[in-house]
């Protein structure tokens, strides 16, 4: 007997990795399960557009790719932490507010 697997992970131009034919990246799962402590069971009744599939296949990658994602994730939270530090900056703010007269 053959059986035909297909993937559910796609993985984008930045090397970001996706579930497939959705808009959810898998470090999204991967975040619902280690900050909220969610199962798999959980995580499929808070995000009902996820197959439990998908959301195995997710975190199967994670797991498979944990190095490698767990440095996105850390950028991406550094980034966070950056442009919300930025958003903050009443200097900024006012750069921001001088542009947009500008144009």
């Amino acid at each position: 007997m053959t059986v035909a697997l297909s993937t559910q992970i796609e993985i984008d131009e930045r090397g970001v990795s996706w579930i497939g034919g959705t808009q959810v990246k898998v470090a999204e799962i991967v975040l619902d399960k280690v900050v909220y402590g969610w199962s798999p069971e959980e995580i499929h009744f808070q995000h009902r557009h996820l197959s439990l599939a998908q959301i195995h296949a997710a975190l199967a990658y994670y797991y498979e790719n944990q190095l490698v994602l767990d440095a996105q994730i850390q950028r991406d939270l550094e980034e966070g932490d950056k442009l919300a530090s930025e958003a903050s900056d009443p200097e900024f703010r006012q750069r921001l507010l001088d542009r947009k007269k500008a144009i």
